[in-house]
């Protein structure tokens, strides 16, 4: 089994520096960092460092998926946050249970008091209340649906349709905002009763850098897809 790494980043030269170094090669078959336009000096530490990435063309995380999905050879993607939310040493063992033959294994924040220190009171309600929703609607009991630690098969963003504009046209128009794929592929995941695992692992503070969340605009879009998932026969 072929292991790509795929990290986003958009201004994450503190995290990179900190969390990079302890990223170990024999983890994976292939690194691939996609940027999404850093100011702040993440891109020329890549080049520094040797490390392999790629400047997206479109604004947004579904657009940067979308656009260097061509490029990844692993049989299965693990996506990591390099702001610190992410615990390097988890890796592993994330693959390890892909082993077992899942479809898809979540890092969750919440699972067997795994704790995240990167939420507020708001952000950790919503998490809640999304992940509830999902778990009711569609059929798989998570304790965390939303987040960007996991890993799965890289075939799985073809298989369940990530890209379909169709998902995310218009909400997104009204919300003017472009979200991730991480909640529909937990909805259509749970829906077509693919094998999925989540192991616990903590969310530390992030090193440095901004938040990019937009905790409304995101919210108001995650609502309209789950709604619409029901309803909607095939994808």
């Amino acid at each position: 089994m072929k292991v790509t790494l795929l990290i986003p980043t958009l201004n994450e030269i503190g995290g990179m520096r900190a969390i990079m170094p302890l990223i170990k090669k024999e983890w994976y078959d292939q690194l691939l960092i996609v940027d999404g336009g850093s100011t702040d000096g993440t891109v020329e530490y890549c080049k520094e460092q040797g490390l392999p990435f790629y400047i997206q063309k479109k604004k947004g995380m579904r657009y940067a998926y979308a656009e260097v999905w061509p490029m990844i050879t692993g049989d299965v993607v693990v996506t990591f946050s390099p702001d610190g939310n992410s615990i390097p040493e988890l890796i592993p063992e994330c693959i390890k249970k892909m082993k077992e033959s899942y479809d898809m294994v979540i890092v969750s924040r919440y699972k067997d008091g795994a704790k995240s220190q990167d939420d507020d009171t708001i952000t950790g309600f919503g998490n809640w209340v999304f992940t509830t929703m999902i778990s009711l609607c569609h059929g798989f009991h998570y304790t965390d649906a939303m987040v960007i630690y996991r890993a799965y098969k890289t075939k799985l963003a073809y298989d369940l349709n990530l890209n379909d504009e169709r998902a995310y046209a218009v909400p997104e128009k009204l919300f003017n905002t472009r979200v991730s794929w991480e909640p529909l592929l937990s909805i259509r995941a749970a829906r077509k009763r693919l094998k999925i695992a989540e192991i616990p692992g903590d969310e530390p503070p992030r090193i440095a850098g901004k938040r990019k969340l937009q905790v409304l605009p995101w919210g108001a879009v995650f609502l309209y897809q789950m709604i619409r998932e029901m309803f909607i026969r095939n994808y």
